[in-house]
């Protein structure tokens, strides 16, 4: 019994993770929607918005992105802040 509890705390614990990453992890704040809205369709609009790809295209194409996208990134905690300085 003790067994089948401690199993299913730790499935509890691992879903409520995976829930928090999931929600966190993929959307994006209306600014950085507003911001980057451009630079998304020059560069990434073959991938979801709120997808790990799209973030994948907009990290491969950092040295392009508009500076206002940048800024916008980097005051939700996107990316770090020496992605000011290009």
């Amino acid at each position: 019994m003790r067994k089948l509890q401690t199993t299913m705390s730790v499935a509890a614990m691992a879903l409520a993770v995976v829930g928090m990453s999931a929600t966190g992890a993929l959307a994006f704040n209306k600014k950085v929607r507003k911001a980057c809205g451009l630079d998304y369709q020059d560069f990434c609009s073959q991938y979801d918005p709120n997808s790990s790809a799209a973030r994948r295209c907009f990290e491969s194409n950092r040295r392009s992105l508009s500076k206002g996208c940048i800024r916008a990134l980097v005051d939700a905690g996107e990316v770090p802040r020496k992605y000011l300085r290009r």
